[in-house]
């Protein structure tokens, strides 16, 4: 395909402030200035926050066609001299445009520019999209751990089809409804403690940058106009089914393509809609009306990133049609459009089916986290690969919920013990101890390194726990010499392992009391009254009733209550409900 010309850059230059809290107002390139005249958009502004890692970040939303040495000039001026830390460690991502796995090399040394589809905001969210942002927002994190500055852009869908669908069923504004359901999205992006994109988008706020794509597409003959209506040729496009693999003869119309006889081709798609009567619409040089739903990301990561950046991301089911026509309307756009690496996380599926609200096999998250905690739920995700299926079951979040207060109680038994320590603590380590750490950061990095392989990180807790417990608890462990120094040294290295798994709770205790709730809200029990089964128990063991004792701990484990017997007599914690873990060991 002949080298298209005409491209525009970002129409907008965006900088964090490094200091936390600080607020920046986004400059509009004077090339765009009489655009903004005709199509005025609101003020927008964004306050960054310092990072989880206490380091100063400061990142720009940039283009590829700026001149390397624009970039680092301003980066050398945001950073007032500071020299940026670069990246500390390679890392392979898988590509879905090559089909195999990469070294990662962002276009411009330590700074990656990453997009990542938002939902569309007309319902609450299901664990299909807690799947997607979960997975993404453990890219983000590691990017950053290894010393990138990140610009995350995700966008939030307020001007569709199902939106108006749905505000016309509840006799609802669509932008009201779609507002409100982008709030209850980022409230279960705090509950699942996913890192706030550097920025969110909206489409409602960006019609000037989507018509002028629009119109470059045009001006450059890639689309055609009817009616009012604007459509992509993909006829113009030759690479069209680049990414997805699929041939131009297999995307018949009516499958995932609108059904309209004017088309020149049953696979050209819509760049721009005519008004239809009771719908929202923006006036536009073809006549009011609104974006077709592909057109919006093009335009924003263009707007945010430019039209050459490094990771475009989202599920598996926006592969086709939805990012192989971004590809073919940026490339019409701009024959120089590239993003580096597709990435596409796995479906959620329920009975082998893939979990969507259209098929009404669906969980929300608020559904799933008022009887599990937020943070069990993420394990539960992080537990399989992102790029594989992986099936929703209660068992499966239950034995999350169980590795969850494991880990939990484990480092608030560490919080405890060193609290109460008041003497020095030494530099140097016992050997064995010395041993597991360097074996966890191997396997940490390695696994992280290697595609995000998650379940082996989560795996490879099991050994620094078990040696945490065994110091704690065991007549062997606390006699061990410099036993404060290495419970101390563990207890660190696990928990900034669970800072890039975004599975550290802002307190260990609460977490805990959190998950005990839950279980008895599950197990349809107040503390109350386990507590006084457990007074009952003690009865009958006393009067050797042990027949009686023994059924009423089963009684317990059967609703996921364990009863633990010590010194200081029994106390109780969450488990995986009995006929949950029999039917583990039966499969």
């Amino acid at each position: 395909m002949a080298t298209l010309p005409r491209c525009y850059r970002p129409l907008v230059l965006f900088h964090a402030s490094q200091f936390s809290g600080a607020k920046r107002r986004i400059p509009i390139h004077n090339h765009h200035r009489s655009l903004m005249k005709r199509h005025p958009i609101n003020a927008f502004f964004f306050r960054y926050k310092e990072n989880n890692y206490n380091r100063r970040q400061s990142f720009c939303c940039f283009s590829s066609l700026e001149s390397q040495s624009s970039v680092d000039n301003e980066s050398n001026h945001s950073n007032d001299g500071e020299k940026q830390q670069g990246p500390s460690s390679e890392l392979w991502l898988y590509n879905t445009m090559s089909r195999q796995r990469e070294l990662f090399k962002p276009k411009i040394p330590g700074k990656v520019g990453m997009y990542v589809c938002g939902i569309t905001a007309y319902d609450l969210s299901h664990i299909g999209h807690a799947r997607v942002y979960v997975s993404f927002d453990v890219l983000y994190r590691y990017l950053r751990y290894l010393g990138y500055d990140v610009c995350y852009v995700r966008n939030f869908t307020d001007v569709d089809d199902k939106i108006i669908a749905r505000a016309n069923d509840l006799g609802e504004d669509p932008l009201s409804l779609s507002r409100r359901y982008c709030k209850e999205f980022r409230h279960d992006m705090v509950y699942l403690n996913c890192l706030p994109p550097s920025v969110e988008p909206r489409v409602s706020d960006h019609m000037p940058q989507i018509i002028y794509m629009i119109k470059q597409i045009l001006d450059n003959g890639c689309a055609y106009r009817i009616d009012g209506d604007v459509y992509f040729s993909v006829d113009k496009f030759p690479d069209y089914g680049c990414l997805s693999g699929r041939k131009l003869d297999d995307n018949r119309a009516g499958e995932r393509v609108a059904v309209d006889s004017r088309k020149q081709n049953p696979a050209d798609f819509a760049l721009w809609k005519s008004a239809k009567e009771g719908e929202p619409f923006w006036e536009s040089p073809w006549g009011p009306g609104r974006p077709g739903w592909h057109i919006e990301c093009s335009a924003m990561s263009a707007a945010y990133l430019g039209y050459s950046f490094d990771i475009h991301g989202g599920g598996m089911d926006l592969v086709f049609p939805h990012h192989e026509n971004e590809i073919a309307q940026s490339c019409a756009a701009c024959g120089q459009s590239n993003v580096s690496y597709w990435m596409h996380n796995g479906f959620v599926t329920v009975d082998s089916e893939k979990m969507s609200k259209s098929l009404g096999n669906f969980f929300t998250i608020r559904q799933v986290i008022d009887l599990y905690h937020p943070l069990a739920l993420r394990l539960f995700l992080l537990g399989t690969h992102y790029r594989s299926p992986i099936n929703y079951s209660v068992a499966l979040l239950e034995s999350a919920s169980d590795r969850v207060f494991y880990i939990y109680q484990t480092l608030r038994d560490c919080e405890e013990m060193l609290c109460q320590h008041d003497g020095a603590i030494q530099d140097s380590l016992p050997p064995e101890t010395l041993s597991c750490i360097i074996k966890f950061r191997s396997d940490f990095q390695t696994s992280m390194s290697d595609d995000l392989h998650t379940p082996v990180v989560l795996a490879a807790l099991s050994e620094p726990l078990k040696t945490i417990n065994d110091l704690l608890h065991t007549r062997k462990g606390k006699k061990q010499a410099l036993r404060i120094e290495s419970v101390s040294s563990l207890e660190r290295e696990i928990r900034n392992v669970l800072t890039v798994l975004g599975l550290m709770p802002t307190s260990y205790s609460e977490a805990l009391q959190q998950l005990r709730e839950k279980a008895l809200k599950r197990a349809d029990l107040t503390e109350d009254q386990v507590l006084q089964k457990i007074v009952e128990r003690t009865s009958a063991r006393m009067n050797k009733e042990y027949e009686k004792s023994d059924g009423i701990r089963k009684e317990l484990a059967a609703v996921g209550i364990a009863l633990m017997d010590g010194p200081d007599g029994t106390t109780w914690r969450p488990s995986v409900p009995l006929s949950l873990q029999e039917h583990q060991v039966s499969s």
